[in-house]
C-alpha cells in the first residue's frame, strides 16, 4: 500500500512548490530589509537634523539670562542704588513630585510665607516651561544648609546665586530712587513679555520706574546639558546678557544728608536745584520708608502701617503734595504786575493792616495786624511790601490785576502746570481762574476770591517743585529748565530743555529780587533770623499757608488747633543772589510758619556755599 502511494505522488511539483515557497520568503526578507535599511537611512540621514535637536532637548536645556541691572550713582560717584549677590530658592514645578507637598514641605524648614506663596502662583503664570520659579531671595546659610539636609524630599527645588537690589543709602533717597519689586501679572504688557523672560524684577515707583528701559539691559541665552532630573552638569555655549546702563544723578548725597539733618522729624518736602540746567541737588520728602524692603516683598502687616499712616510716608511730596503757595508768589505777582503796568516801582499803597474791596464792608486782614495792630507802615512799596510780606499791598495788585490776568502772570512761572521732572506721577497742582471755577465748581467767581489768590490762599495749590522751577526763573532774571534728576545715562549727558521763559526789563528784576535780599537782610524782613553769621548773599521769600480757614472776626489761635490743622511754613531762594548757583524750595507742614523752613535753607546753603569754596 505505501508502495502505492509513493509512486502516486509527483515529485516535481513538490519541488517546484518548495522552491516557490523558499523564493517568495526570500523576497519577503528582502522587501523586509530594503524597508529597514530605508527607514534606518530616512533617520539617519534624512531627518537627521531633527531628532538630533530632539536628543538635544532632553539633554539640553535653553536657559535665558538676567542681564545685571544698572546701578544710581550721586553727582559725585557715591553708590545709591547697587546689586549684591545672594541665593535664591527656586522651584521647577514640572519636576516637583508633588507641587503641593513641596510648598508644604518648605514652609515647614524656612517659614515661607502666604504671601511668597502668591507671589510665587503669579510668577508660574509668566514663565516659560521647565523654567525655574523663584519662591524666596536672600537665603542665609542655614536656609541653604537646611534645602541640602532635605534634599531628598524637594525635588525640582534648586538654589541659585544671583544678583538682587540693594539701596545702601536706605530711606535717605527712597522717594527720588523708588524701587523695583517681584513682576507682577500686571507690570508687563504682552509686547514686552519676551524682554522680561528670566528677569524677576521691575522699577515699581521713582527713578527705578522712570527709566526702567535703560536700567533693566538686554537678555542673555545660555544652553547647558542637564541629566534626567533637571541637574545641570556642563554649559555648552553662551550669548551674554547686556548690561544695563549707569545712571549718574545730579543728587549730592552729602547735601541730603544735610536736609535730613536740618528736617529731623518734620513732615515735608525739600528740594535743591541747579539754575544754570535744571538738575535737582537734594529731593527730599518727610516721613521716609526703606525700598530695601519692597525689593522680594514687603509683608502685610509692614506695608499696611505705611499704606495707613496719618503721616503718609509714601507720598513723595516733593512732586506729588500740593499746597497752598502763601507768599512765595509775591515776588513772581509783583514782577508782572510791573510788567502789565499796573503798577510801578514808586507805586506806594496804604496799609492800615487790612484791605477792603470798593463797596464791601468786608476786611481782609494783613498777618501782621494780629502782631501789632496796625500795618507795616503808612504806606508800602513793592520791595518793602516782598522784603516784610505786606499782604495788604498784594491784595490790592491782585485786585488790580483781577484773577484772569493774575493767573496768566503765574501760568508764564509754571504754577499749575508739570514741570516733566523725570519721576512718574508728579502732581499739576491748580492754578485757579474764572473758567476754572465755572468748570470744575460750577460757580462764578468773586472778588474777594482774587484777593486770596492774590496772597497764594484760597484755590490755588502747588507742589516743592513748581515753587523751586519758578524760582529758578527768579533766580536766572527769566529762564528755568525742565528739572531732572539724572546728569547722564551711561556717561552721556542728558540734553538741557528749556521749560519757561518769562521776560521783563532788568530794572524790574533788579526791584524784585532786591526785595528777596531784604528778606534775609532787612532787619524787618521776614527770614532776618537767618542772616546771623552768613558770609555770602542770599534771596529769599518765606511764607506761612493757612491749613484751616478762619473766620472774619475770629483770632488764629495755633494752641486751639490740632497739631494737622497748623499752618505750614515755606521758604523759595537761590544763592549767591548776584550769581545764583543753588535754587532751593522748603516746605514743613503744620509748623506754624515759614520761621521753621528757612533754617533748613540755612544748613543747606552754608553747606553748598562750603563746598564751592573748596
Amino acid at each position: 500500500m505505501v508502495r502505492q502511494l509513493n509512486q502516486m505522488q509527483d515529485w516535481a511539483r513538490e519541488t517546484r512548490i518548495i522552491h516557490g515557497r523558499i523564493v517568495v520568503l526570500a523576497l519577503m526578507m528582502l522587501v523586509i530589509m530594503a524597508g529597514l535599511l530605508y527607514r534606518y537611512f530616512v533617520l539617519q540621514v534624512l531627518q537627521n537634523d531633527q531628532y538630533r535637536a530632539q536628543s538635544d532637548r532632553n539633554r539640553i536645556a535653553v536657559r535665558t539670562v538676567a542681564p545685571t541691572r544698572g546701578v544710581i550713582v550721586d553727582r559725585n560717584g557715591s553708590l545709591l542704588a547697587i546689586n549684591q549677590p545672594s541665593f535664591t530658592l527656586a522651584i521647577t514645578p514640572e519636576r516637583a513630585d508633588d507641587l503641593a507637598q513641596t510648598l508644604t514641605t518648605l514652609r515647614d524648614l524656612l517659614g515661607l510665607s502666604d504671601q511668597d506663596v502668591a507671589l510665587f502662583s503669579d510668577a508660574r503664570k509668566r514663565r516659560r516651561a521647565m523654567s525655574p520659579v523663584p519662591i524666596k531671595y536672600r537665603l542665609s546659610d542655614e536656609d541653604r544648609a537646611l534645602i541640602a539636609v532635605n534634599k531628598h524630599r524637594l525635588s525640582g527645588v534648586s538654589v541659585a546665586s544671583e544678583l538682587t537690589r540693594f539701596y545702601p543709602e536706605g530711606d535717605l533717597v527712597g522717594h527720588a530712587l523708588g524701587y523695583v519689586g517681584r513682576i507682577g501679572i500686571d507690570d508687563v504688557d504682552d509686547t514686552k513679555k519676551d524682554e522680561y523672560r528670566g528677569i524677576t524684577h521691575i522699577g515699581k515707583v521713582g527713578l527705578e520706574a522712570y527709566y526702567e528701559d535703560v536700567l533693566k539691559g538686554g537678555l542673555g541665552v545660555s544652553r547647558v546639558e542637564t541629566n534626567a532630573r533637571g541637574v545641570e552638569l556642563d554649559v555648552i555655549d553662551r550669548i551674554e546678557p547686556i548690561a544695563g546702563s549707569e545712571l549718574s544723578l545730579h543728587l549730592d548725597l552729602g547735601l541730603q544728608r544735610t536736609v535730613a539733618q536740618a528736617m529731623g522729624d518734620m513732615r515735608g518736602a525739600v528740594v535743591a536745584i541747579d539754575p544754570s540746567n535744571g538738575g535737582i541737588l537734594a529731593a527730599f520728602s518727610n516721613p521716609r520708608y526703606d525700598p530695601n524692603k519692597f525689593v522680594n516683598g514687603i509683608s502685610f502687616d509692614d506695608y499696611a502701617v505705611l499704606r495707613d499712616s496719618r503721616d503718609s510716608p509714601l507720598l513723595n511730596r516733593v512732586i506729588q503734595g500740593q499746597y497752598p503757595p502763601a507768599s512765595t508768589i509775591k515776588p513772581m505777582l509783583g514782577l508782572q504786575g510791573l510788567n502789565r503796568n499796573v503798577i510801578s516801582i514808586d507805586t506806594r499803597i496804604a496799609d492800615p493792616g487790612w484791605y477792603s474791596l470798593p463797596g464791601d464792608p468786608r476786611r481782609y486782614r494783613d498777618w501782621i495786624l494780629r502782631l501789632r495792630g496796625t500795618g507795616h507802615a503808612d504806606d508800602m512799596n513793592l520791595r518793602e511790601s516782598i522784603a516784610q510780606s505786606c499782604d495788604v499791598y498784594f491784595y490790592d495788585l491782585a485786585h488790580r490785576l483781577g484773577i484772569d490776568a493774575l493767573a496768566e502772570s503765574l501760568d508764564e512761572f509754571g504754577i499749575g502746570s508739570l514741570t516733566g521732572v523725570d519721576l512718574p506721577s508728579e502732581k499739576r497742582g491748580i492754578l485757579p481762574s474764572s473758567e476754572w471755577k465755572k468748570r470744575v465748581i460750577g460757580s462764578n467767581w468773586y472778588g474777594g476770591e482774587t484777593l486770596i489768590v492774590g496772597i497764594g490762599q484760597g484755590y490755588m495749590l502747588a507742589t516743592p517743585l513748581q515753587l523751586a522751577v519758578a524760582t529758578s526763573a527768579l533766580a536766572t532774571r527769566g529762564t528755568a529748565y525742565k528739572p531732572k534728576l539724572v546728569a547722564s545715562v551711561a556717561g552721556a549727558a542728558l540734553p538741557l530743555e528749556p521749560l519757561l521763559d518769562v521776560t521783563a526789563p532788568a530794572d524790574y528784576w533788579n526791584e524784585v529780587v532786591a526785595g528777596m535780599v531784604d528778606t534775609v537782610f532787612s532787619p524787618r524782613g521776614t527770614a532776618a533770623g537767618m542772616r546771623t553769621g552768613i558770609t555770602y548773599s542770599v534771596a529769599g521769600k518765606t511764607g506761612t499757608a493757612q491749613v484751616v480757614g478762619i473766620a472774619q472776626d475770629a483770632t488764629y489761635d495755633e494752641d486751639l488747633l490740632s497739631e494737622y490743622q497748623r499752618e505750614h511754613g515755606w521758604f523759595v531762594g537761590f544763592a549767591p543772589a548776584e550769581n545764583p548757583e543753588i535754587v532751593l524750595a522748603v516746605l514743613t507742614e503744620n509748623t506754624g510758619g515759614g520761621s521753621t523752613a528757612y533754617p533748613v535753607a540755612r544748613a543747606m546753603l552754608d553747606y553748598w556755599m562750603k563746598q564751592n569754596e573748596q
